[in-house]
């Protein structure tokens, strides 16, 4: 009788790696150290030198496509949700439409200019077009994940990025303006930001380069994308001006199933956004993976808390915007923190964002239309500041290196309000310079009558609903 055996991926891996061997080859001893590597997530020294690891590129692929779940459909529809039937398609058409633009951007420039190495404020050209960037892993990102994955992968950061915009001028910026701009804000903001904080030599990356002036850590876009978005999208809708209405009559989301919907997406995808910033299917990703569902958990229970005892009952509103708040805080903490860190995070994201979006926008009048500012912004800036008081080399080894061993438990929250404050700086001062120039050529809002009939229909000529 014929005897079957269930060997596994990483016995098949030795057995191959010992028969294979020869005089010539690297030894046994050397075989095992790589696989040793691979399992450690450490660089392999000898036989596996330039080889993907199936597991982590695995994992990394599937982090890629859970981002992009966050853009489409999830953050597409938790926002089409949240406007008038007259608009929703509007809102759908411009995170459809800037997921493409972006893809574009991303290959024949945007990488490279995010992630090449150049000068310590913006990369630069050698991969444009992707070129040189294959299959076979490099060693600044990644020790067992293809080059061509891991910019698939942060390419999907730099998709939703420009897409958080949208929830603030929602119902009353033109399409061609709103793509024109977020094209050029892509250049002036988010490559910068993206090189300075995550770059290999990058001038804010102290996780990773010696020569950092600045040493913060970022680990998932606490600064690179919800920073940037949620600053330069409040900059916007106060530039652009309220919608018609605003204050004087009530304007109600149109499906609180639809946003509902869209948060269970987001929050789904979101642990690609955030373990998968671990590049790795290793301890520091499950790490993130522990934090980032504590605090959503966190955020949520604090926003329905907080309209129960002031407003008598939670809304489904609140506790989808609780979960969004509780995931935007604690991206730039995610892989650093301790369950228990993550937890003050998710308490801080509840109540600093509650304020800013129920106190805040009503006492200062801004028109944020979908609380980009009062979840991402504020989120995002109080996850980043948080990071440096609650970052522990416990739940991430590479806390550990000389260079910024040192600041950790220390004045590492310095170095992230220097890096936070300035990127804020960045994204103000680009937001009110772009916005003259396409306002000025393009025309950045829509007429009066556009916005009494809906953008759905005067936009794109469709509408989201028929009946």
């Amino acid at each position: 009788m014929r005897q079957l055996f269930r060997i596994t991926s990483f016995q098949a891996l030795f057995v191959a790696f010992i028969l294979n061997a020869s005089a010539a080859d690297p030894s046994v001893e050397q075989r095992l150290a790589d696989l040793e590597a691979y399992v450690r997530n450490t660089a392999p020294a000898t036989s596996l030198v330039g080889s993907p690891g199936p597991g982590h590129n695995g994992w990394m692929m599937i982090s890629t496509a859970l981002v992009l779940f966050m853009t489409l459909p999830g953050l597409a529809l938790f926002y089409g949700g949240l406007v008038r039937r007259k608009n929703v398609l509007s809102v759908l058409a411009q995170c459809l439409g800037l997921a493409g633009i972006v893809t574009v951007l991303w290959w024949s420039c945007g990488y490279s200019l995010s992630f090449a190495k150049g000068s310590p404020f913006l990369g630069g050209l050698d991969w444009s077009f992707l070129r040189g960037v294959t299959d076979a892993p490099n060693a600044d990102y990644g020790a067992w994940v293809s080059h061509n994955i891991y910019a698939m992968y942060q390419m999907m950061f730099a998709i939703i990025t420009p897409a958080l915009i949208v929830g603030a001028i929602a119902e009353r910026m033109r399409f061609r303006a709103l793509t024109v701009f977020c094209t050029a804000w892509m250049f002036v903001v988010y490559f910068p930001t993206a090189h300075m904080l995550w770059g290999a030599d990058g001038w804010m990356n102290g996780l990773w380069n010696d020569k950092a002036a600045i040493k913060a850590i970022d680990f998932a876009g606490g600064i690179v994308v919800h920073i940037t978005s949620g600053w330069s999208a409040l900059v916007l809708c106060i530039l652009l001006g309220p919608r018609r209405g605003f204050g004087r009559e009530p304007i109600p989301p149109h499906s609180m199933v639809l946003c509902l919907v869209g948060t269970g997406m987001l929050w789904f995808g979101w642990y690609g956004f955030n373990a998968g910033s671990a590049v790795a299917a290793d301890r520091i990703a499950s790490n993130a993976f522990v934090a980032t569902t504590l605090s959503a958990a966190v955020g949520l229970c604090v926003w329905g808390f907080l309209e129960l005892v002031l407003r008598g009952k939670p809304s489904v509103l609140g506790l989808c915007s609780g979960a969004v708040a509780g995931l935007a805080t604690i991206t730039p903490a995610s892989g650093f923190v301790t369950p228990s860190g993550a937890v003050i995070i998710g308490l801080l994201a509840g109540v600093s964002t509650f304020l800013a979006c129920a106190k805040l926008k009503n006492a200062l009048g801004y028109d944020d239309s979908l609380d980009t500012f009062g979840v991402h912004a504020v989120g995002g800036t109080v996850g980043t500041v948080m990071a440096g008081f609650l970052a522990s080399a416990d739940m991430n080894p590479n806390l550990l290196a000389e260079r910024i061993s040192p600041l950790v438990s220390k004045s590492l929250w310095l170095e992230q309000v220097k890096a936070g404050g300035l990127i804020i700086l960045l994204s103000v001062v680009a937001t009110v310079l772009l916005y003259l120039i396409v306002d000025k050529t393009l025309g950045c809002r829509v007429s009066d009558e556009v916005e009494d009939q809906g953008l759905d229909l005067t936009e794109h000529g469709e509408e989201g609903y028929t009946h």
